[in-house]
């Protein structure tokens, strides 16, 4: 078996290393019992900025207490991210139907005529399948019990998950008077030459696909701040930084989120709660660890 190089430390171990490595330390009984609710590996993710990896020493002047101020901040911005992208989500499930619904059938879901690769629609339909026969829904039983096992596609939508939502829209077939084009039209935008414009189905769907990413990482307690977000969905041009930023981040995520917004009114409520939890926490936490320009504000406002 293959041996870890690490030493495995106790409570009071870790909280040596970080006097050891030049953090300030006020108290050893706060730190440990920090320590036994949150856990070391969980806590070092909100110092990484603060710890030159080369002479294995903290910034001098970086304090415990800090640390852990970002740790409650990071948990605020989560409740706060996941209650707007609930509101997002609702909103696109409901629209998403009434798209879908222009065909005038209920099990619109199992016709591939809609959609453009026959080959994802398989795949998407095998997992529709399995995300329906999973769910201990009422009324998805209803429909089982009921009608044959054949579940509408308002009573589906409401069980799939956020990235086979993506994953559904992304394969619509596209054109005047489809599906696509009226779920876009509840998205739309105002262009370079002040038009009113759809957003593409590839934009659309990687707006959807970057907030079920996040989302995903609010739900499991993932961390956000100061944190490199892979999947990056196309922004507008008006919101695009100069210069370009090195990774992609919470800044292009929360503009998805802004182009999905339920409606002005909640969005506007999201931004302002966001820039309290800022000011309130203004003395520990980086714009620039959450990859967000000076003026995020202006570009977040509707």
């Amino acid at each position: 078996m293959y041996k870890y190089p690490k030493q495995i430390l106790t409570i009071a171990q870790q909280v040596q290393s970080y006097i050891d490595a030049g953090m300030i330390v006020s108290s050893r009984d706060d730190i440990e019992k920090a320590l036994k609710a949150i856990g070391f590996y969980r806590l070092r993710g909100y110092s990484f900025q603060l710890y030159d990896n080369s002479i294995k020493k903290y910034v001098p002047g970086t304090k415990f207490e800090d640390i852990l101020k970002l740790y409650h901040f990071d948990q605020e911005l989560a409740v706060l991210i996941f209650s707007a992208i609930s509101q997002i989500e609702v909103a696109l499930r409901v629209r998403l139907v009434e798209a879908l619904l222009i065909n005038g059938d209920a099990l619109i879901l199992q016709d591939s005529s809609i959609f453009k690769e026959k080959k994802m629609y398989w795949q998407n339909m095998s997992t529709i399948a399995s995300e329906i026969a999973r769910s201990n829904d009422v009324f998805i039983k209803h429909n089982f019990d009921k009608h044959e096992g054949e579940v509408p596609v308002w009573a589906a939508v409401e069980v799939l998950s956020f990235g086979t939502l993506s994953k559904i829209i992304k394969n619509l077939k596209t054109g005047a008077g489809s599906s696509y084009s009226m779920l876009a039209a509840n998205y739309r935008y105002i262009s370079k030459k002040g038009n009113l414009v759809n957003p593409s189905q590839k934009m659309l769907a990687s707006w959807v696909q970057s907030v079920s990413v996040l989302r995903n990482m609010c739900a499991h307690n993932s961390r956000i701040y100061n944190r490199t977000i892979h999947t990056a969905p196309e922004i507008l041009d008006v919101d695009k930084i100069t210069p370009p930023p090195v990774h992609n981040g919470l800044y292009q995520i929360l503009l998805a989120m802004k182009y999905l917004r339920s409606s002005d009114e909640e969005w506007t409520l999201f931004v302002d709660k966001l820039d309290k939890l800022f000011q309130n926490n203004s003395n520990v936490i980086s714009l620039a660890a959450m990859n967000l320009p000076t003026d995020w504000k202006t570009h977040l406002c509707v």
